[in-house]
């Protein structure tokens, strides 16, 4: 099974992520919704049969989608907390050094007023995107223009002098960089 960690390791990991999830009250469909997967993708997470749940990554984004963090995560696990002063260990230690970790990631909502989107998202749901997060590929992004606009887009690529996009009616669409103030990735559509 995982490479790094043992199966028991895999299956109390997968265990707390489902515990953070069922906090929010999400359900597993919910939970991979929010970061582009499907509910069998995410519930193999939670069984513990996906070893990409150690990897840092992973634990950002997976407990960046539940509102968490992989700090929350590891509480949850029952890992003992990282102390800034030496460990009692065998073999090689550290002093350990500060890391407060990234910054609080700063979400704004949108409401959409049209169907151009649909049927990805209609008129009337909301939006919630990070400024300065990049999307991929078929995900919805915010794009903020020079001029003052804000157009609602899914994403496909970039090249050094262009975005492309798709919306309105489902064409693709070209928008040159210089047009562009910054360009977000949604992380969340929410029917209010």
């Amino acid at each position: 099974m995982p490479r790094f960690e043992s199966d028991s390791d895999a299956r109390r990991l997968g265990e707390a992520l489902a515990a953070l999830r069922q906090e929010r009250n999400l359900s597993q469909a919910q939970a991979g919704e929010r970061v582009g997967m499907t509910s069998q993708g995410w519930g193999l997470y939670e069984a513990g049969k996906r070893p990409g749940l150690f990897r840092p990554d992973v634990q950002r984004r997976l407990t960046a989608a539940l509102d968490s963090t992989p700090e929350a995560l590891a509480l949850k696990v029952g890992a003992p907390a990282a102390s800034p002063g030496p460990a009692a260990t065998h073999g090689v230690e550290s002093g350990g050094r500060g890391f407060s970790g990234p910054p609080p990631a700063t979400r704004r909502r949108l409401q959409l007023s049209n169907d151009d989107l649909a049927p990805w998202a209609a008129s009337g749901v909301v939006l919630e995107y990070e400024p300065g997060r990049w999307p991929r590929r078929d995900q919805g992004c915010v794009i903020e223009m020079a001029d003052g606009t804000v157009r609602v887009r899914l994403y496909e690529r970039a090249d050094p002098d262009a975005l492309f996009v798709r919306g309105l009616g489902g064409g693709e669409e070209r928008i040159a960089r210089p047009d562009t103030r910054q360009v977000s990735a949604v992380v969340a559509r929410l029917d209010l």
